[in-house]
């Protein structure tokens, strides 16, 4: 075998394990999806929390989504959060605490 070959073939590999890993990254629950995403948020300085965050963020209009608890008990809050969302056209996921 060539040194061409060998490389070749070594790519091959490399570009297989590249896709294999890929597939796994699409088997991904939804939840595990937004969880990734909270995370990186997190990180980089880009999740508010809280009624006072969420609320300047969406009265300001750079939320781009928002996820309230379902088993959240406070009417009031649920109402300002939906019209803030809905005022802005932010998308809003309902998860479970």
């Amino acid at each position: 075998m060539s040194a061409a070959e060998e490389v070749a073939e070594e790519v091959a590999e490399i570009i297989a394990e590249e896709v294999e890993a890929v597939e796994e990254e699409v088997e991904m629950s939804v939840l595990d999806a937004l969880k990734e995403v909270l995370k990186k948020a997190l990180i980089h300085d880009g999740l508010k929390k809280g009624l006072h965050e969420c609320a300047k963020a969406l009265d300001r209009r750079s939320a781009r989504l928002c996820c309230l608890a379902k088993d959240c008990e406070n009417e009031e809050y649920k109402k300002l959060i939906r019209a803030l969302c809905a005022e802005g056209e932010v998308s809003v996921i309902m998860v479970d605490a």
